[in-house]
């Protein structure tokens, strides 16, 4: 893939999350895709553990909304710098992170998730 068709695929990806749009975001992962949040300690292999894996954080945050920061792309890898709305028990909480992306095969093989999720800012 070049970096713009790598641009779309991240793009449409992370509007997937904010639609929480389950079927696209599985559709754009590799069937052997690992999903590791390192600040969180969450990690799921495989297409179907993670597609159960991110139904449960829709479940658990239903409002939750990301406006991406930064988006460097190459030929088969992306890194996207994030901010996340969310609503956590009755508070309006946002934090930063950064998504690292390794692809094979047009899709996405790997979301290595890293956060300040563990000091949220309240606004």
């Amino acid at each position: 893939m070049n970096p713009d068709d790598v641009t779309k695929l991240i793009e449409r990806y992370n509007g997937a999350w904010n639609a929480q749009d389950l079927d696209t975001i599985h559709e754009l992962h590799h069937p052997e895709i690992v999903f590791h949040n390192h600040t969180a300690g969450e990690r799921a292999d495989g297409a179907d553990a993670v597609r159960a894996h991110i139904a449960r954080i829709f479940e658990n945050n239903p409002d939750m909304r990301f406006t991406t920061r930064s988006l460097q792309t190459g030929d088969h890898f992306a890194v996207c710098e994030w901010t996340l709305n969310v609503t956590k028990d009755g508070r309006a909480l946002e934090w930063d992170g950064v998504d690292v992306f390794p692809l094979r095969d047009g899709l996405i093989a790997r979301k290595d998730v890293y956060s300040t999720s563990h000091r949220p800012r309240e606004l």
